[in-house]
C-alpha cells in the first residue's frame, strides 16, 4: 500500500508540473508577468514606466528648445561679427538680450561714461548674469535625466529584490523546487530590473547628448558676449556711443 501511495503521489507530482510547465508561455509574457506580479513590484514597474515616458518627452521638447535658440544665436552672433559699432547694429531686427543688457546698462551710465573702465566692467557683470540665467533655463528639465539614469537600475532592483523575496516565500510553502513552480515568480522579478535598465539607459545617453548641446550654446552665447562688449570699448574709444534710450525701471 506504501508503494503504490508514492507511486500515486510521484504521478500526480509530475502531472502537475506538466500542467504548469505547459502554462508558461502564456503567464511568462511581458503583460502577463506584470498582472501576476506582486502589488509593490506592479507599483515599481508603473514608476519606471512613467520615467520612459518623461525622459522622452524631454527630449522632444528639449531637442526642439535647442534648436530654435541655436539658430537665433548664430544668427546674432553674425549680426554682432560684422559691426564695428554699436550704430551699425540693424534697429529693425531682434539682435538679442545681450545687446539689450549693454544698452541698458550705457542709458544708466550716460552720465559716467567718462570711466571707461567702470562702464565696461559693469557691462561685463551684466553679460555673465545673463549667460547664468541662460544657463539656467537651459538646463531646465535637464536634471530629471540624470536623476532618472542615476536611480532607475536601483529601482528595478528593489522590484527585483522583492520579487525574488516573495518567489522565495512561495517555494517554502509549496515546499517545491520545480523550475516550473520558480521560473515565473523570478522572471517577474527579473522584468523590473529591465524595465529600470530601460527607463536608464535612454535618460543618461539623453542627458549626455544634452549636456554637450547646451556646453555649445553657451559658447556660442560667449562670443556674442565678447562681440558686444568689443562694439562697446570701441564707442567708448571713439566717443561715438548712440545716444542711448531711457533705462526703464523695472
Amino acid at each position: 500500500m506504501a508503494a503504490a501511495a508514492a507511486v500515486h503521489l510521484l504521478f500526480a507530482n509530475n502531472a502537475a508540473a506538466t500542467t504548469t510547465a505547459g502554462a508558461l508561455p502564456s503567464t511568462l509574457s511581458v503583460g502577463g508577468m506584470f498582472m501576476q506580479a506582486d502589488w509593490i513590484v506592479k507599483l515599481v514597474m508603473i514608476g519606471l514606466a512613467l520615467a520612459s515616458v518623461i525622459t522622452w518627452t524631454v527630449f522632444v521638447a528639449k531637442q526642439l528648445q535647442l534648436k530654435r535658440e541655436r539658430a537665433g544665436a548664430v544668427e546674432i552672433l553674425s549680426v554682432l561679427a560684422s559691426a564695428r559699432t554699436l550704430g551699425d547694429l540693424p534697429a529693425d531686427v531682434s539682435i538679442g538680450e545681450l545687446v539689450r543688457e549693454a544698452k541698458a546698462e550705457l542709458a544708466l551710465s550716460v552720465d559716467a561714461l567718462d570711466d571707461r573702465e567702470g562702464v565696461k566692467e559693469r557691462i561685463v557683470s551684466r553679460l555673465d548674469r545673463y549667460e547664468a540665467r541662460l544657463a539656467r533655463r537651459m538646463t531646465q528639465g535637464i536634471t530629471v535625466l540624470g536623476t532618472i539614469g542615476a536611480t532607475a537600475p536601483f529601482v528595478g532592483l528593489f522590484g527585483t529584490v522583492w520579487g525574488i523575496m516573495n518567489s522565495f516565500i512561495g517555494i517554502a510553502e509549496m515546499q517545491t523546487t520545480n523550475l516550473a513552480v520558480v521560473a515565473p515568480g523570478i522572471a517577474e522579478a527579473l522584468l523590473a530590473t529591465g524595465l529600470g535598465l530601460v527607463a536608464a539607459i535612454p535618460a543618461v545617453v539623453i542627458y549626455n547628448h544634452f549636456a554637450r548641446q547646451i556646453a555649445a550654446h553657451r559658447a556660442l552665447v560667449s562670443d556674442s558676449a565678447a562681440a558686444v562688449l568689443r562694439l562697446v570699448s570701441r564707442d567708448l574709444s571713439r566717443g561715438t556711443l548712440p545716444a542711448p534710450a531711457p533705462a526703464k525701471v523695472a
